[in-house]
């Protein structure tokens, strides 16, 4: 249920709300047109008790959920760094093995490497990213034999070896939870949900005013359409226009020997 909005693309989603603020809008301008027609018939006037109310709310749901998903989106990308920092001193210690052992292992943590590489050049879904998660433990288990075999030949380098692939696979398990950390469900839908409440809202106190500035509401309608799209769009690392950069896993790919 958490992912429910993270598979489907922020750009259809931000279309949806802004249409139906739309909808909201011009209905709240029918039920305060009606509404001021009926306070007019008694002789009273129309007063806006919630419009500001409801605007500070989206303001601050707004703020709330773009610094969640930014703060987010950055705790992914220094997982990148710190996950080629664990891979680079792992095989720099592969390096100092002696043979048949170093050749094995560093092919490994190539091939290890290239397959982050290519997983992140591709949009995929939950079936590839599966398949990719159980090559990633196949490998793991070969790294953690050849170390292993390393160990019993009696290399000098036992404990520097040893917590360099445990770096690895820890650094895996953090990277895997920051992919998969997403926006509450729940959050999203508040937000969306007080998205249109607002545009309601503005458009009842247009109507119970009979003041109606038709451009200002629609910058206002594109502004928050636009913002829920960014904030949706930094929730998707798997896809969208914002995206992880995978410079230091691609750099430290290209210094690496087959």
């Amino acid at each position: 249920m958490e992912r429910t909005f993270a598979d489907i693309d922020a750009w259809l989603v931000a279309s949806t709300v802004a249409f139906a603020m739309v909808v909201g809008w011009l209905t709240g301008r029918w039920r305060g047109h009606r509404a001021r027609v009926e306070l007019e018939s008694r002789g009273q006037t129309p007063v806006s008790k919630f419009e500001d109310a409801s605007l500070a709310v989206l303001g601050l749901l707004l703020a709330f959920t773009f610094s969640t998903a930014l703060g987010k989106h950055d705790q992914r990308r220094l997982m990148v760094v710190a996950d080629s920092n664990a891979i680079g001193d792992f095989y720099t210690c592969a390096s100092l093995l002696k043979e048949p052992v170093r050749t094995k292992l560093r092919s490994i943590i190539h091939d290890y490497v290239a397959l982050r590489v290519n997983l992140s050049q591709h949009r995929y879904d939950e079936a590839t990213f599966e398949r990719a998660l159980r090559q990633f433990q196949q490998m793991h288990d070969q790294m953690v034999g050849l170390v292993s075999q390393a160990l019993e030949n009696g290399t000098p380098i036992a404990v520097s070896l040893t917590n360099t692939l445990n770096a690895v696979t820890s650094s895996h398990a953090a990277r895997l939870a920051a992919i998969r950390d997403r926006l509450p469900t729940s959050i999203v839908l508040l937000l969306l949900l007080s998205a249109v409440v607002s545009a309601m809202l503005v458009g009842r106190d247009q109507g119970a005013t009979n003041e109606s500035d038709i451009a200002g509401t629609v910058c206002f309608i594109i502004l928050v359409s636009f913002a829920i799209f960014v904030t949706l769009d930094l929730n998707q690392p798997d896809r969208g226009l914002i995206t992880v950069s995978q410079e230091p896993i691609q750099r430290l790919l290209s210094t690496m020997a087959e």
